[in-house]
């Protein structure tokens, strides 16, 4: 198998509505990517879209993103994983480029959630015939997950609001984030409950996006960029479908497998990543995830956000750009943006959201509830 680097990245701001339709967004997302990386054609495409279906009545999107941006006579698939569809397109992709099967590859994601009513759309990552019958929605699970870890720990019922804040302070300086305001704890506790004990301003908002990574072996990478990236790890593992069969639902076995493979892949610890992208569609999966990745024991991971250590300059930053709280979570483009992130981070492109000496960075998608956990570990 042949190393693998990203070698081109482009993003397209996270709107609440965006005029463009479902393939103009892949399309320009692609092209801009194109351009970053500098070249004039990939082998293959792999294209995440989660709702489409039926938001848009729209199948077969690797096919309609790649006519849309021109790259006819190529390779185009789509790849879905729930809320994971993002960085299942990325590990596709670098399967293609590390088999060899493509040179080039590029992973693209969009989605317009803005069309229709999402929730009982994103249901259907629950089981069909055990949850949602019952009435079951990603928010009610994972509020379930969030009341079980308040009273399993003793935690203050204000104690997650540092992730929504964090969230949104980086959001502010990036151009492509969708909430540009920062938020106290104070109104993070006194935002609505939309199923309780879980709040307004816990939950990541529906929203329009794409975004894309292009993928050359390393050893050609600098022909393309003087400044590649390499993915160091890839590593996809999944858990019991339903929170309820099991045995500790506050562990996320996926995320603590899928984070330790990569690791070992990687050869590293976890005291070599400088940044962690997460999968913060809701605060207490931030949570959890920093606990599975072994960021915190169980039950301290709400610490690291109370004491600020999950900020630019804090023991292990995350949610860089603002994440899918205040960045935006366009549920198919989300695990392309966070890897757009990362690239832009370990390049010294992140601006004022610049992590001091990144060098090292990871990102960790959830599909379902975290029924389905991918880890990516990027290097330079």
């Amino acid at each position: 198998m042949r190393s693998v680097s990203v070698v081109g990245v482009g993003q397209l701001p996270v709107e609440k509505a965006s005029e463009l339709s479902l393939r103009q967004l892949g399309g320009k997302a692609v092209r801009r990517a194109i351009e970053d990386a500098g070249v004039d054609r990939v082998d293959a495409l792999f294209a995440s879209n989660m709702l489409a279906d039926e938001m848009q009545g729209q199948k077969h999107i690797a096919s309609l993103i790649a006519e849309e941006a021109k790259l006819f006579g190529i390779e185009a698939l789509q790849v879905r994983a729930a809320m994971a569809s993002g960085a299942a397109a990325i590990r596709v992709a670098f399967l293609s480029v590390a088999s060899g099967e493509a040179d080039v590859a590029i992973a693209v994601g969009a989605e317009k959630m803005s069309e229709g009513v999402v929730t009982p759309v994103l249901s259907k990552a629950l089981d069909a015939k055990k949850e949602v019958p019952d009435g079951a929605t990603m928010i009610s699970k994972s509020a379930e997950l969030k009341r079980m870890y308040l009273d399993r720990y003793n935690v203050p019922e204000d104690g997650l609001v540092n992730f929504p804040v964090v969230a949104h302070d980086n959001a502010r300086s990036n151009p492509f984030a969708l909430f540009k305001k920062a938020v106290s704890p104070t109104e993070v506790q006194n935002s609505r409950v939309i199923h309780g004990p879980l709040r307004l301003f816990e939950c990541s908002p529906i929203c329009d996006g794409a975004a894309a990574v292009i993928l050359a072996p390393s050893e050609q990478a600098r022909a393309y960029n003087p400044h590649p990236v390499q993915i160091l790890a890839s590593s996809v593992v999944t858990d019991r479908f339903r929170i309820d069969d099991r045995q500790d639902p506050l562990q996320l076995e996926a995320a603590q497998r899928s984070s330790h493979d990569a690791y070992r892949k990687a050869n590293i610890n976890r005291e070599d990543i400088h940044l962690f992208e997460v999968h913060d569609a809701f605060s207490i999966m931030a949570c959890l995830q920093l606990e599975a990745a072994g960021f915190a024991e169980s039950g301290q991971g709400w610490r690291l956000a109370a004491e600020d250590e999950i900020s630019l300059r804090g023991q292990i930053p995350i949610t860089t750009m603002g994440g899918l709280k205040a960045r935006g979570h366009p549920i198919g483009a989300t695990g392309l943006y966070q890897a757009c992130e990362i690239v832009l981070q370990l390049t010294g492109r992140a601006g004022e959201n610049q992590v001091r000496n990144a060098e090292i960075g990871m990102m960790q998608s959830i599909g379902g509830a975290a029924s389905t956990v991918l880890t990516h570990i990027f290097g330079v």
